[in-house]
């Protein structure tokens, strides 16, 4: 029991570890903690949903359509609503992001209220047993994903020029402009790039949790504690943080209660912000330049 609630956490830690990322990202090139990063996670799965019904596309065009919306929403919301913003105080910037949020969702409200749309399985196999435990193929595919992304991100901003300008724009932006650095095109990517991640995760996990208005709020919450839980402004952290919260949750509903599940990550942003507010991971105060 106790390997097949580790293999099953990872799994689900797997998405926390995508939705951390994305907002990691923006973390780091913006400071700014983007509060409406669920609502690009459910945006992603509903696009799906949206090109398969109304267009009738298949899986791959329709998930293709879908980063590709997201990636533009993304660079669309900092171009329009943060840009304007970015002398404003940090907390404007995420009171934005908050009403960001609660418009998209309201937007996927008004045109499909409280139903529940299904999503069948991105890949049909049967399950693959590892020592015991059972991992389905739709799991193993966001395993797969997901360490994938984190490999590549690792060789992005470690081992290329572009990856190590973006950090240094992302520390001293004033100081990168000065040599010619168009910090604000950076910014703008970047934010494209979060919801890319958002998306990319809401489609992975879709056909386990089917799609609703108010997914995103949910994923919103443990990507937020596997972020404190590793280190806010930690991509490693946010890896920590998200496989740890993903076992930690199974643990907690196989050995003590299923009804903690829910509320499993709040007790982990407490934990963490009462014990080591860094986080394990976490690299310190990041300052706005």
């Amino acid at each position: 029991m106790l390997l097949q609630l580790i293999v099953s956490g990872i799994a689900v830690g797997s998405v926390y570890t995508l939705v951390a990322l994305g907002m990691t990202i923006l973390y780091r090139s913006t400071t700014v903690v983007n509060f409406c990063h669920g609502e690009f996670f459910m945006l992603g799965a509903f696009s799906v949903v949206v090109a398969q019904q109304l267009m009738g596309w298949g899986y791959g065009a329709s998930i293709a359509f879908a980063l590709l919306l997201l990636l533009a929403v993304g660079m669309v919301t900092e171009r329009a609503l943060i840009r304007p913003l970015r002398n404003a105080p940090f907390v404007t910037l995420a009171m934005m992001t908050v009403a960001l949020s609660y418009l998209l969702k309201g937007v996927s409200r008004f045109f499909y209220g409280r139903e529940v749309v299904p999503l069948p399985p991105l890949v049909e196999s049967g399950p693959i047993e590892i020592g015991g435990a059972v991992l389905f193929a739709q799991d193993a595919l966001i395993v797969g994903f997901t360490a994938v992304v984190v490999l590549a991100f690792f060789i992005f901003f470690q081992r290329t020029h572009t990856g190590k300008m973006i950090q240094a724009a992302s520390q001293a932006p004033r100081g990168a402009s000065l040599v010619g650095i168009n910090v604000p095109l950076l910014r703008n990517v970047m934010w494209g790039v979060g919801a890319l991640m958002g998306a990319a995760a809401g489609i992975l996990i879709a056909p386990n949790t089917l799609v609703y208005p108010d997914m995103g709020g949910h994923m919103l919450i443990r990507a937020f504690a596997a972020m404190c839980l590793g280190g806010f402004g930690s991509f490693p952290g946010a890896v920590l943080g998200g496989l740890t919260l993903g076992v930690l949750e199974n643990l907690v509903g196989g050995y003590v209660s299923s009804s903690l599940v829910e509320i499993t990550s709040y007790l982990v942003i407490v934990a963490v912000l009462v014990l080591r507010p860094q986080g394990i991971l976490g690299e310190g105060k990041t300052g706005r330049g």
